[in-house]
This record gives C-alpha cells, sequence and structure tokens, in this order.
C-alpha cells in the first residue's frame, strides 16, 4: 500500500521496478508538453496538473478550494491510468485522440470517459500522450471547463 505523497517526486519514489520508470517517464512527457501555466502538484493521491488559482480563482467546482484539475497520473494494481479532462469534455479532443491511436499503434486503446488506462508499461505511447497535451492551453481549459461544467 503506498503512503499518502506530498510530492510528485515522493509518489514516484514509492513505486517499484518498471512501474517507477513507466510513471516517471510518463510525468516527464506531460510535463515537458503541456503548455505554459499548468502546475504539477499531488492532487486526490494521484499526480496532477492542474490551473492553480492565480490563473483561475474559481477553483475546481466540486471542491473551490481545490484548483481546477487538468490531468492525473496514477498508478493503481493492475494498470499505470492517465485522467485527461479535457478528453471527457471536448468531443473532438477525444475523437482525435481515438483516430490517432488507431493510426499509430496496434494494440487495443483501454480508455474511459476521461481514464486511459496502461496494463503493460511498454504499451504507454508517449509520443502521442506528448501530442495529447500539447492540444489544450490552460485559457482552452477554462473555457470548455465553463462551457460544460460551470453553473
Amino acid at each position: 500500500m503506498k503512503k499518502a505523497s506530498n510530492t510528485t517526486e515522493e509518489y514516484i519514489n514509492q513505486l517499484t521496478g518498471d512501474r517507477k520508470q513507466a510513471v516517471a517517464k510518463l510525468k516527464e512527457v506531460i510535463a515537458t508538453n503541456l503548455p505554459k501555466g499548468f502546475v504539477e502538484t499531488i492532487g486526490c493521491g494521484m499526480i496532477a496538473f492542474v490551473v492553480p488559482h492565480s490563473l483561475y480563482s474559481d477553483g475546481y467546482h466540486c471542491n473551490p478550494q481545490l484548483p481546477l484539475p487538468f490531468i492525473n497520473i496514477a498508478s493503481q494494481k493492475n494498470f499505470i491510468s492517465l485522467y485527461h479532462m479535457g478528453l471527457y469534455a471536448k468531443t473532438e479532443l477525444l475523437k482525435w485522440f481515438t483516430n490517432e491511436h488507431a493510426k499509430r499503434y496496434k494494440f487495443k486503446l483501454d480508455i474511459g470517459k476521461s481514464c486511459i488506462r496502461f496494463k503493460k508499461e511498454e504499451q504507454i505511447p508517449y509520443e502521442l500522450l506528448a501530442d495529447l497535451a500539447k492540444k489544450m492551453s490552460v485559457k482552452q481549459w477554462v473555457d470548455v471547463y465553463e462551457k460544460n461544467y460551470k453553473k
């Protein structure tokens, strides 16, 4: 059982073997390719990339004290997961992602509403995820979020 982590480094250092390397690489790919403004932190017990209150003071509608979430990475029991809120909120982005995955990779995509699951570390599509991370700026995410979720 993992202990609660205060930093992304603590989170990764609790992992072992291939899982540790895969999560570290996935975090680095996302951090390197996200547009300026997103902040790396721990959120909901996972590695999180969020819109900080300094850029969006309203925060997350479920709990305004939290920054607006965008992408989370988690090491689950049977897989590594990447949660991308933009895929859930913007149909065009989801279509682009699923089409690109089918073009680039032969293995089946395991995806839920916003959750992409990777059961085999060697099948994490780092290049495609880098492209996905570049697709939405902080402003674009806030606009999509407000259109879809803010009442």
